[in-house]
């Protein structure tokens, strides 16, 4: 008894083996990958991180006007490092020593329905590229 005592006394005055979490942010583990962070002005859009994407984190949309529209979901994303990889222009995409941010529920966005629209704005894009064009006299 009179040794755990002691022990307990001890302890009061030594420094705690645990992170100080809400005080300290916690250091990135060894080989930590980070959040991917986009730059739309260097995007070529040739979508070649979206094909590689393991869990399908990234997704393009395809507007009529023929532009495309880069979505990406950090919650759904498994940090592999593919995209980075894949894309041919250097910057686009990078990943960066950060952590993607808490969010509510009201920030998540809806990844159900950008992935449905990704898949019929993709088919009506490919539609409309197919459509015999007319030929000039």
């Amino acid at each position: 008894m009179k040794d755990m005592f002691i022990e307990s006394l001890k302890n009061l005055f030594k420094k705690p083996a645990t992170h100080q979490y809400p005080f300290e942010p916690s250091p990135p583990p060894p080989n930590y990958r980070g959040n991917i962070v986009y730059k739309k002005e260097l995007c070529i859009f040739c979508t070649k991180c979206e094909l590689v994407c393991p869990p399908g984190a990234i997704r393009f949309t395809y507007n009529e006007d023929g532009s495309r529209e880069f979505h990406y979901n950090p919650y759904l994303c498994i940090y592999c490092g593919e995209c980075v990889r894949a894309c041919p222009k250097a910057g686009c995409l990078i990943q960066v020593e950060e952590m993607a941010p808490p969010a509510t529920e009201e920030e998540i966005p809806n990844w159900d329905e950008i992935e449905k629209e990704a898949e019929e704005s993709k088919k009506r894009w490919l539609k409309a590229r197919k459509k015999p064009q007319a030929k000039k006299s």
